[in-house]
């Protein structure tokens, strides 16, 4: 089918012939068998339509199929553009992953028409994702592809499967519905069985079909035979020069192959040809072999010629590669004949003319074939057989004589085989094929050199000459590709080499048979009945009646035979490994009846890796058979899972390790809106704490609920709570009473605390006590009759200096405490020098001038005394230290000078000594009580284990409340102890499991999503602390609109999402810390989480390892290690790499995966408790320096020397590891530390480490404490080098110091360093569109980036550069647009909004994690006159403070309240 979309308009109008095939499509199954270019699939638009209108309500898809990718985009396209549905398009490279149900659910209720590739909607049937039944109508595009084993054919066994009611729609759509003409009949009948529908063409409007598909004309053009010989080709050729039947058998080149498709493509195309295919091939074949021995991800030519690459070249140790002396001279050759095949400036180009006599007879003729039907609107396709023969053919057409000025050519191939053993060409990208068919389109290039891809379906417009190059194989290529050649006047040309009959008789059979073949299906009734299914035309029909078929009950997932080789291809695909590993496969032996050998790192036992399977009559079918039995069996033992997919083969399951649902988070706000446990409140019943200052009872605490007790420092204070009772009011007074702790506890805030007034009630109280320990009512109602202080100063003296707080009337709000009344000095006498009030002649003008406002003389009196007073310093944080330290509290509060009044203008508060220095410390007090009463409710009603407060505290507190301490160190300590209790419990509960699979369930099991969502299901966001510890404003009052008789223990917050997520991970480390290992499993069992139960790992999985021996071979391993293991088959697994393949055990993967966990935990807890002060980015830092595999492979050989051990069977791993090892021996542990990223040993060497202490862990049945004791013994070098300060790595140095700059014009930028190397292999980093440092090649770009990076800060931050910062940056420091802060995490440091966004991230981690004292309160500074009030409401208080003789009778009634509200 050939739609040029630009062609086509939005409304397009159905021709008549296209309406009959639709009338006819409505009442049945039909297969429409149109030319190409007729608007088939604007039929099945039209179809499509009518099926959406019919079945509004039933939640039916409509499922358009295509048999290649490239087909997806251009059909899901044109249907979008036809209709007003949904059309979603699917294809391997843009699908959702197959485990990911709960995606495809997303993916399918968001569609009314799919348009996909056939095998992704067979894996949808075949692993329950949908049924056929939620299908109405399937269009199959190229239909003629519904034979054998193809996935068209699978779609249909499926559908016969079906009830027939419940069965949707068939349009088939093809141009060439009969495959083999010499049975046209049966042809077309197994066609039609096989699609349940009937092979319909126009009956009624042929004519007018004709007009739009008129037929080209076609020739037949003979070629003389092949040359034995090229006499004037220069000698020696490449391949006398490569004399490739020398080389050994394994030395890693296929030399029977290479040899074979040099003779077809000598015989072909002639010597430049074929010697330009040996070139290309022997080239790729190389750089392959030494990526794999070097381990450098780069072109090896790119090493070779790095003077024409440009750029930088760093690439660490490359002279020292050696390859084996023959590959050394093939890669002299290739030296040697490069001028000759490749061209610097194009690498799709030779750098010489190609002359005639170079090419053979066939690409003669072809050539004069194309000049003679040139024209300056020319468009053609040569269709060749071989990918390497279209390569070839394309590169020389561009540069022959005749035509060099006249074709501009393109190769066109297929994605097909995908390494380089089963094909020279890997295949051609789905992006690569879309820009050549664009080019073509557009007329930038003019010819095309394809092979099969372009027979059918993709969008080509109409070409004036189409050449089959090669012979013709089937009917269907001949229909396919003449039907590109579409104009009136096009030819359509098959070339024949002369004396060849056969394929002349072949191709005179197509032509000649054709019109016979029209007429076999253009007669058909479309009304007959058709039998239900016929299986595949080459099966024995014994062995087809043998085959079974297995449903899964729960879920209706099918495995077939046709199903069983792909599932445990798939399977096998999945088994992690490294690139000195192939990919593992099944392998079959035998012939009638197969054995089938899985590979040895899938973790099961012997008897079920290796499968018997029953006789049967064809080798295909016995290997079927024994698939279907072991992926039977593999379904039993858990390896493929109800759905027949790989267990947790993909993390995106709805499920946690254990099945439990893991509810969706999507929902929930970033910030979320809480209501937070709070024990403050007022009620019917009311509580008493005795306050214990230094261990004297000093107050009364009063509030609604039972109150913890607690203990705290504050500022060398000693502060306590006990006593606890409950308050018994007097019947009579019971108002009055409420109303006095109310009143009393304003006056107090205002005095001592705040200074500010306070409208909502109260929900705590603060009240002088007896000294029997009751609330002193007295005491209460004394005060409250002058709340703003008593004017009468009768019977103060010198016992109560110090004790007395005072305020003067001129200054409301700033306490003072009575240091002396001055008796000897009056307003009018004169300062001392040096005073502040020196610059006046007497203190009545120095006060006069400081009180005075605008328009108004203040008038101090002349006589009378005066006060000393000195300030009374308020508290500006609630901060306390959980080690009653007071470093949490800031510096020592410092008394400031004194101050003088005149005693006229000064009061003074009813406020005991006692009293007002409770409430001195009440802020702190308060906060701790908060603290504790929401750790003991967590603990009892999550049923956490006995925590000690202060760590569960700790871990309950956000960084957002400015505490002095929070949960980020417990955090990162607990997201280690989360990572090794989930891969510990996962390693047990799935033996049959690999890493691969186990690595998905850890991440699942240990991802935010998994956090969240059980967070939220305990109610973990009730228990956190999240206020800001300023009392600026007095935060313990009630709700509006409460009840205050109906206690109200909550109070509402607003935090990150996010913090649920890091408390789940503070609770496991405060777990862990407080009782180690077996009390964090029992907190993240309370918590939800998969770790098995509170039940001890020994006790759990202890006992579980039968005693094997030891070998001598490991003999100094146990004696580096001081530890004999009882399982020596144990440590034979830790040592044995996959690439070994041994019978006797697995390899050590995962063992592996459970000790990279021991090792990740192990070093946490060794930072955490040797660096009390760092911070959690600091230890996070340090600990991924020492769990690097640079780091880990230098302890592993260096320490243990592992790499004597290591069981490997991998010549190139041997290498890369002899290369590695002395490296590696002479770096110090320092610089293993500050640059090892700078090495990049093979995987294996790191993994081996790990794996050697997994099962140390497992030898010991699990205990941690033993095992992490023998850890950090062998990473004792490691651990030493390790402090806070270490430096970050070059990027995240380049990203923090570039913010911190203010420029925001930076971006890292790959390319690549030849334009024939489709992957990028080195780093720029341009700074304003300029280019500082780069090209910079490296073995892997991230080595590349790192150096880059390390480079471009050293010249930005030299300000005598002149590409400095300074001189390059013209950014503002203002912020003129940048990425939300939920969306850096998806930030690209390729741009420059994303490398900004991202630097900007980093500097603000570092400052909160180093630079900046979290005790800091930024909006408390802590300046005294923050507190002052502002003027209206200071005028108003000093009104008050200056009414003499206060009207006592206003103690019981609401005007007293309404002013005391005020305040």
């Amino acid at each position: 089918m050939t739609i040029k979309l630009e062609d086509v308009s939005d409304a397009l109008l159905p021709r008549r012939y296209q309406e009959e095939i639709f009338a006819r499509a409505q009442r049945g199954n039909v297969i429409a068998a149109l030319d190409t270019g007729s608007g088939k699939t604007y039929i099945s638009t039209l179809l499509i339509k009518w099926i959406s209108a019919r079945h509004i309500g039933l939640r039916k898809i409509i499922v358009f199929l295509v048999p290649k990718v490239a087909l997806v985009d251009q059909q899901g396209d044109f249907i979008a553009k036809q209709t007003p549905l949904r059309v979603i398009k699917c294809c391997g490279a843009t699908a959702v992953d197959l485990s990911d149900r709960q995606g495809w659910k997303k993916e399918l209720d968001r569609a009314d028409v799919l348009v996909m590739t056939a095998q992704i909607f067979l894996n949808l049937l075949t692993h329950s994702h949908w049924s056929l039944d939620k299908v109405s109508l399937m269009v199959f595009d190229e239909c003629h592809h519904t034979r054998k084993n193809h996935a068209y054919n699978g779609i249909m066994r499926e559908y016969f499967q079906c009830p027939t009611q419940d069965r949707p729609k068939i349009f088939g759509m093809t141009a060439s519905p009969i495959w083999n003409p010499k049975d046209a009949v049966e042809s077309l009948a197994t066609l039609e069985r096989n699609l349940d529908a009937k092979v319909i063409a126009v009956r009624q409007h042929v004519g007018e079909l004709m007009d739009h598909s008129p037929k080209p004309q076609e020739l037949l053009h003979e070629y003389p035979p092949p040359l034995q010989s090229y006499p004037v080709y220069p000698t020696p050729t490449l391949w006398e020069r490569m004399n490739l039947q020398q080389l050994p058998p394994n030395i890693g080149i296929p030399i029977d192959k290479i040899r074979t498709r040099y003779e077809v493509t000598y015989a072909s195309l002639g010597p430049f040809g074929a010697e330009l295919y040996l070139y290309n091939d022997i080239k790729q074949r190389i750089t392959q072999i030494f990526q794999q021995i070097s381990g450098v991800d780069i072109d090896y030519l790119s090493v070779g010629y790095a003077d024409t690459a440009g750029g930088d070249s760093v690439v660490p140790n490359l002279p020292d590669v050696e390859l084996p002396a023959e590959l050394e001279d093939l890669q002299d050759a290739l030296v040697e004949y490069r001028s000759f095949f490749e061209d610097d400036s194009n690498s799709n180009s030779v750098p010489l003319t190609v002359h005639l006599k170079w090419c053979s007879p066939k690409v003669r003729e072809l050539i004069d074939i194309l000049f003679g039907h040139y024209t300056s609107t020319f468009q053609g396709i040569v269709f060749v057989e071989q990918r390497h023969v279209a390569a070839c053919l394309a590169t020389m057409l561009s540069r022959v004589p005749q035509l060099s000025h006249l074709i501009k050519s393109e190769q066109l191939i297929g994605h097909g085989a995908s390494t380089l053993a089963k094909s020279q060409m890997k295949g051609m990208a789905l992006k690569t094929q879309q820009d050549i068919v664009k080019m073509f389109r557009e007329r930038k290039i003019n010819l095309l050199i394809a092979t099969s891809v372009a027979e059918e379906g993709l969008d080509f417009p109409a070409c004036d000459l189409v050449i089959r190059f090669d012979p013709l194989q089937h009917m269907v290529g001949y229909l396919q590709s003449r039907g590109r050649a579409r104009h009136r006047s096009s030819k359509f040309i098959i070339m024949v080499q002369q004396g060849h009959t056969v394929h002349t008789a072949r191709y005179k059979s197509f032509s000649e048979s054709e019109p016979q073949l029209r007429v076999v299906y253009q007669r058909r009734d479309i009304e007959a009945h058709f039998p239900d299914e016929e299986e595949e035309e080459q099966a024995h029909p014994a062995d087809l009646a043998e085959r079974e078929r297995y449903v899964v009950p729960s879920t209706g997932a099918i495995l077939t035979y046709n199903s069983a080789i792909a599932l445990l291809n798939h399977l096998c695909s999945l088994i992690p490994h490294d690139k000195f590993t192939p990919t593992h496969l099944p392998r079959y032996t035998g012939d009638f009846s197969s054995t089938l050998q899985l590979p040895m790192s899938l973790p099961l036992p012997q008897e079920d890796l290796t499968y018997v399977g029953p006789n049967r009559r064809s080798k295909k079918e016995a290997k079927r058979a024994v698939a279907f039995v072991a992926v039977q069996r593999l379904h039993l033992l858990g390896v493929f899972d109800d759905y027949l997919l790989p267990a947790q083969s993909n993390g995106a399951s709805g499920a946690d390790a254990d099945g439990r649902a893991i509810q969706d988070v999507s929902k929930i706000p970033d910030m979320m809106k809480v209501d937070v446990r709070d024990p403050w409140t007022t009620g019917q019943t009311l509580w008493l704490d005795i306050v214990y200052l230094d261990g004297l009872p000093c107050a009364g605490l009063i509030t609604g609920t039972l109150l913890p007790s607690v203990e705290l420092v504050c500022r060398g204070t000693y502060v306590s709570t006990s006593e606890r009772c409950k308050i018994t009011f007097d019947e009579d007074d019971e108002w009055k009473q409420r109303r006095v702790l109310e009143d009393f506890m304003r006056m107090g805030i205002w005095w001592c605390i705040t200074g500010r007034g306070i409208t909502l009630p109260l929900t705590c109280y603060l009240v002088p006590i007896t000294h029997t320990l009751q609330i002193n009512f007295d005491a209460l109602e004394r005060a409250v009759q002058h709340p703003y202080g008593i004017p009468s100063w009768e019977g103060i003296g010198e016992d109560d200096y110090l004790q007395t707080l005072v305020m003067c009337s001129r200054e409301p709000g700033r306490p003072y405490l009575l240091r002396k009344i001055r008796t000897d000095i009056s307003p009018l006498s004169t300062p001392p020098p040096g005073s502040r009030e020196a610059a006046f002649s007497t203190y009545k003008e120095y006060w006069q001038d400081k009180f005075s406002r605008k328009g108004t003389t203040f008038e101090v009196p002349e006589t009378g005394p005066c006060v000393e007073l000195q300030p009374y310093l308020r508290h500006t944080s609630c901060v306390y230290s959980l080690d009653n330290g007071d470093g949490a509290q800031g510096a020592p509060m410092t008394v400031p000078l004194v101050v003088l009044f005149p005693l006229s203008l000064c009061r003074r508060a009813e406020i005991s000594e006692d009293v007002f220095r409770a409430f001195h410390v009440l802020p702190e007090l308060c906060h701790r009580i908060t603290d504790v009463y929401r750790a003991h409710t967590a603990r009892i009603e999550l049923g956490l284990p006995p925590i000690v407060d202060d760590l569960l505290v700790q871990a309950l507190t956000l960084p957002s409340a400015n505490a002095g301490f929070n949960n980020q160190r417990l955090e990162t300590l607990g997201d280690s102890v989360l990572k090794l209790a989930t891969v510990v419990y996962l390693f047990n509960k799935y033996p049959h499991r690999h890493e691969g699979q186990l690595d998905v369930l850890r991440r699942n099991s240990v991802s935010n999503r998994t956090l969240l969502a059980r967070a939220k299901e305990v109610g973990l966001e009730q228990y956190l602390s999240s206020e800001p510890q300023s009392v600026r404003l007095w935060r313990y009052t009630a709700l509006p609109d409460r009840d205050l008789f109906e206690p109200y223990r909550y109070v509402p917050r607003v935090f990150p999402r996010r913090s649920l997520q890091d408390c789940m991970e503070a609770l496991l480390g405060a777990a862990f810390v407080a009782g180690g290992i077996p009390m964090a499993l029992r907190a993240g069992t309370a918590l939800g989480l998969s770790f098995g139960g509170p039940l001890p790992w020994n006790a759990r999985y202890g006992g579980q390892i039968a005693e094997s021996p030891v070998t001598v071979l490991f003999t100094d391993l146990q004696d580096t290690l001081g530890y004999r293991f009882r399982c020596g088959k144990l440590l034979l697994e830790a040592v044995t790499h996959p690439s070994f393949g041994a019978a006797e055990t697995s390899s050590y993967q995962r063992l592996e995966f459970l000790g990279d966990a021991l090792i990740d935990l192990t070093v946490m807890r060794y930072l955490y408790n040797k660096f009390p002060e760092a911070t959690s980015g600091q230890l996070s830092w340090a600990r991924s320096r020492a769990v690097c595999a640079p780091a880990l492979a230098s302890v592993a050989v260096k320490r243990l020397g592992l790499q004597k051990l290591l069981l490997v069977n991998n010549v190139e791993l041997s290498i890369a590891m002899g290369k590695c090892i002395p490296i590696l021996e002479s770096l110090s542990e320092e610089e293993i530390i500050l640059s090892g990223w700078k090495q990049d040993p093979p995987k294996a060497m790191s993994d081996v480490l790990e794996s050697v202490l997994g099962a140390v862990f497992v030898d010991l049945d699990f205990n941690f404490e033993k095992a992490s004791s023998i850890a950090e013994q062998v990473l004792n070098d490691l651990l030493e080098v390790l402090t806070p300060e270490l430096p970050r790595d070059p990027v995240s140095n380049l990203m923090v110091w570039v913010a911190q700059a203010g420029c925001r014009r930076v971006t890292y930028r790959k390319s690549s360093s030849r334009p024939d190397v489709k992957r990028n292999d080195s780093i720029s980093v341009v700074v304003h569109e300029h280019t500082l440092v780069g090209p910079l090649v490296a073995p892997n770009l991230s080595l590349a980036k790192g150096l880059a990076s390390e480079r471009a800060l050293a010249i930005l931050s030299n300000p005598e550069s002149p590409q400095s910062i300074a001189h390059l940056c013209t950014c503002n420091i203002a912020v003129e647009k940048e990425i939300a802060a939920d969306q850096v995490e998806l930030a690209d440091d390729e741009t420059e909004e994303g490398f900004a966004a991202i630097a900007r991230l980093m500097a603000e981690e570092l400052e909160a994690c180093g630079e900046t004292d979290p005790n800091v309160n930024n909006e408390s500074p802590g300046c005294q006159d923050e507190y002052l009030l502002d003027s209206r409401e200071e005028e108003e208080v000093e009104q008050m403070m200056q009414i003499d003789d206060y009207d006592e009778s206003l103690n019981s009634t609401p005007v007293q309240g309404e002013r005391m509200d005020f305040c």
